[in-house]
Parts: structure tokens; C-alpha cells; sequence
């Protein structure tokens, strides 16, 4: 081998390194993407009780409290208003890809979304259903830090369709147990609309729940929502559920 190839075949080395090294790293954070979607995805049905506590300056903060009961093997997810008592009986019910929004004082049902706020506070639909990170988002950039007194991992990504809530994230994964601590959340244009705090989770069976999640409005400064879990369950729900039938009726 003459002098020259000798750094031809170093440089040849290295890029076949490096791009062992890509491959490994996309590899593994696809992986724990899919180890986060997981540990909040139940093979049994799940319901709670949730309060959100919505604050805005200048305003008292509004108090909500509902009943959710989710059914992820198929994909379905119903939630009950149980107070304030000017929206009792108000509920969101999936059925098949069609989020549906019933008001019992029109007794009516409208289209509603995922990407739409929760009963004007910061939380969105989405936040209270089943989640898929490795199915809508891929990882664009990834390095590591701390969060408290927590390793993670912080990962940058971009979403692979339409149909998700932001185009663009970068969320802090605890390294250990591979759980969401915080999120932040972008616009196409890149700007920062909401960040997300996971301070605290429940064990559910073999399954993991935030039990209490705090979002921030990055939009609008002083413009924040607590919500807290209780109650969580994997008791066998009835069918009759997961129909516009029992929303109509609930209220009664």
C-alpha cells in the first residue's frame, strides 16, 4: 500500500464508522420512542378521574373536573365533564378516526380534534389519549443532558404526517425508565408554542400514567393549566361506552 492510499482508506474507515454509529443511534431512539408509547398503552381498558385547573392573568383560574375511560386496543377514548355544573354532561367521544364533541343543552354533536384545546385551557384533546410518537414523529437530532436531578435524553422530532398535534417537538427523556419529563412544542415556522412539564407519574399495572402534567402557553405570557390524575383503574369497561347513545343519556 503506498503513502497515499493509506489516508484514503482512514478516511474510508472513519465514514463507514460514523455511519455505523447513524444507524445505531437512530435505531436506538426509534426504539425508545416506541418503549414511551408503551408504557401509556393499555392492553386492558383504563379510566380516571382528571382535574384541570386552568390559570389566566387577571382571571380567577377555572376548575375542571372529568372522567376518562380509554379502550386503546381500539383506539377508542370517551371523556365525561363531571364539573363545573354549567358543562356537566359535556363529553368527547372517539369512534373509529372521528373525534366527536356532544352539548347536552342542544343535544347535539359537532366535529371536534385532537389538536383542539381542552375546554379552553392549555391542555389539548390529545393530551388525554393514547399517544404514538414512533408512529408520527422520527428523530432529527438528539443529545444528552440533565433535567432536575434526572439523566435524559433530548431528542428533536419531526413529524411524519398531518394528523399530529404540532409538526415539530423537542421532548427530555429520563434515561433510566424512558419516561416523558418535558416537552416542548413548535410550529411549522419553527416558533415555540407550549411547553409541557411530566413532574410526576403513577404506576399502573405494568404501565406508566403521568399523574400530574403542567402546560405552559409560551403564546400567552401568565397563561398556564395544572391537570392532575386520580382514581386510575384497569377494570374491564362495558361496551355501551364507547357510544353516542351513553353520552346522550349520561346527563339524564
Amino acid at each position: 500500500m503506498n503513502r497515499r492510499s493509506i489516508p484514503l482508506a482512514l478516511f474510508a474507515a472513519l465514514a463507514l464508522f460514523a455511519a455505523a454509529q447513524n444507524a445505531w443511534s437512530d435505531t436506538n431512539f426509534t426504539t425508545i420512542l416506541k418503549h414511551i408509547d408503551q408504557l401509556n398503552d393499555f392492553t386492558t381498558d383504563f379510566s380516571s378521574v382528571f382535574t384541570v385547573v386552568a390559570e389566566k392573568p387577571g382571571e380567577d383560574p377555572s376548575v375542571t373536573q372529568a372522567q376518562i375511560f380509554r379502550r386503546d386496543a381500539k383506539k377508542q377514548f370517551l371523556i365525561v365533564i363531571l364539573d363545573p355544573e354549567a358543562q356537566r354532561g359535556q363529553g368527547y367521544l372517539q369512534v373509529d378516526n372521528n373525534l366527536w364533541f356532544y352539548d347536552p343543552q342542544s343535544r347535539e354533536f359537532s366535529h371536534s380534534s385532537l389538536k383542539e384545546n381542552f375546554q379552553s385551557s392549555d391542555a389539548k384533546n390529545s393530551d388525554f389519549n393514547q399517544q404514538s410518537l414512533a408512529q408520527d414523529y422520527t428523530v432529527s437530532a438528539s443529545e444528552e443532558g440533565t433535567l432536575g436531578v434526572y439523566p435524559v435524553y433530548i431528542l428533536t422530532l419531526k413529524a411524519t404526517n398531518n394528523e399530529v398535534t404540532y409538526p415539530s417537538m423537542k421532548i427530555w427523556v429520563r434515561k433510566d425508565l424512558d419516561l416523558l419529563l418535558k416537552a416542548e412544542d413548535y410550529s411549522l415556522s419553527g416558533r415555540l408554542m407550549r411547553t409541557a412539564y411530566y413532574p410526576n407519574y403513577i404506576k399502573v399495572g405494568e404501565r406508566y400514567v403521568p399523574s400530574r402534567m403542567l402546560f405552559i402557553d409560551n403564546l400567552n405570557p401568565g397563561n398556564k393549566t395544572q391537570v392532575t390524575l386520580t382514581n386510575p383503574s384497569v377494570a374491564a369497561l362495558p361496551d355501551y361506552l364507547f357510544t353516542k347513545a351513553y353520552l346522550q343519556r349520561v346527563n339524564r
